[in-house]
């Protein structure tokens, strides 16, 4: 009877600290919200993978893990940051990185600054800094930064070394790191990159940068004056999001256009294009803007840089009362029907509309106005329009298409 007594015993105890792993994670006592703990431990140099970088060569990836001191606490949400520089420069050591991954973990988290492939520089030198190897660099940053957050799954599945709660796994970046945290959230198929990237010969979405067999869905994104391809990427069911922007920033949009101004342009969208999606299809969101502010104002000014971290802690603590992610491998994201795009979109005098390939363009679509009436017809004859402005006054219409979803567009 003893026996089978502490059989039974050990069984109930294996079972809470399993479902204890799981469980949402415990905000009170003002951890996560008040730097609770004096120190930080950091652990420099730790490999979590290797891929071939832009000249061909196996380059092995490499983090900084940061740690409250004394936390003796099982299992820790954990913020995975991404550092700035174009994907031609930077490092997980630059002066901003480690200060928010410190502020961070004397809260409570468990944070990580990466480093990640960058375009090499003799490619820079040699007349390769276009458009192309950029974007290339791009998605190899994008593949880095989910393979940094499959290890820590990975170890909380094995060694446990770093007692990270594999449901709470958070992703962020800084200007070029955000782009990746945007794309590890929001972009999940192949078909979504351009072609002339050649994403399947990179190893497609995942990449293979490491720690295959577990889920790379986080759990939120913090994008910091960061952009996207499109809003599109953006579907029903996605992490939430929190963007901070410098709304007069001049290299990456707050609302949309061109980036890179030393190569062909490239047309992205930025946070206060991506957030209002995110609102639009329910997802949780907070949208910072930094009124008058330029490009990544966090990282050179103490008080941007207060105001950051403040909306950073303030919007992520909700998101640790949500219920965890499930983290099986292959997992696959939620998914919404596929909106149309527009762009510029306000715009002064025409908009581009592209169609997705699953709607019919046979019918003759709408164009209403803020009453609800029609005020041009038109015959789409290619899956891309053009809507010019023409006599319109400036405002918001609306794109209707039978059956399809409404095209809201402005004209300023």
């Amino acid at each position: 009877m003893k026996t089978l007594f502490l059989f039974l015993v050990a069984l109930l105890l294996t079972a809470a600290q399993a479902a204890s792993a799981q469980a949402v994670i415990d905000t009170t006592g003002g951890r996560y919200y008040r730097p609770v703990f004096a120190n930080v431990t950091v652990t420099s140099n730790v490999t979590y993978g290797a891929a071939v970088n832009s000249v061909g060569s196996n380059q092995t990836l490499t983090m900084d893990i940061y740690q409250p001191t004394g936390d003796a606490l099982a299992r820790r949400p954990v913020i995975i940051f991404a550092h700035q520089g174009g994907f031609i420069s930077g490092s997980k050591t630059d002066a901003y990185m480690v200060d928010v991954c410190t502020k961070f973990a004397r809260l409570g988290y468990v944070t990580a600054s990466i480093d990640y492939r960058l375009l090499d520089f003799s490619i820079v030198l040699g007349g390769g800094f276009d458009t192309v190897n950029i974007a290339k660099s791009a998605i190899r940053g994008m593949q880095d930064l989910r393979a940094a957050v499959r290890f820590f799954r990975k170890d909380a599945a094995t060694t446990n070394t770093y007692r990270v709660n594999p449901s709470y796994v958070i992703v962020g970046g800084s200007s070029a790191g955000a782009f990746a945290a945007l794309e590890v959230g929001y972009l999940d198929k192949a078909a979504e990159v351009p072609a002339y990237v050649g994403i399947a010969a990179l190893g497609g979405v995942e990449g293979v940068s490491g720690n295959p067999g577990y889920s790379s869905l986080p759990q939120a994104v913090l994008n910091l004056s960061g952009a996207t391809e499109t809003p599109n990427y953006i579907e029903a069911g996605n992490a939430p999001l929190l963007s901070v922007h410098g709304t007069a920033d001049a290299t990456v949009p707050y609302l949309q256009g061109r980036v890179g101004s030393l190569l062909p342009p490239k047309y992205v969208y930025g946070s206060g294009r991506l957030n209002p999606r995110a609102t639009a299809l329910g997802i949780r969101n907070t949208l910072r803007p930094l009124r008058g502010a330029g490009h990544i104002p966090f990282e050179s000014n103490a008080a941007y840089a207060d105001t950051t971290f403040r909306t950073i802690r303030d919007f992520l603590r909700p998101v640790l009362a949500l219920p965890g992610l499930v983290v099986t491998a292959a997992q696959a994201p939620a998914t919404a029907a596929p909106a149309a795009l527009a762009y510029p979109n306000p715009a002064d005098d025409a908009i581009r509309i592209e169609l997705p390939t699953a709607w019919t363009t046979a019918a003759e679509a709408q164009l209403l106005d803020a009453a609800g009436r029609v005020v041009r017809l038109i015959q789409p004859t290619s899956r891309t329009l053009s809507v010019p402005r023409g006599t319109l006054k400036g405002g918001v219409y609306t794109l209707k298409l039978p059956g399809q979803p409404a095209v809201r567009i402005e004209f300023r």
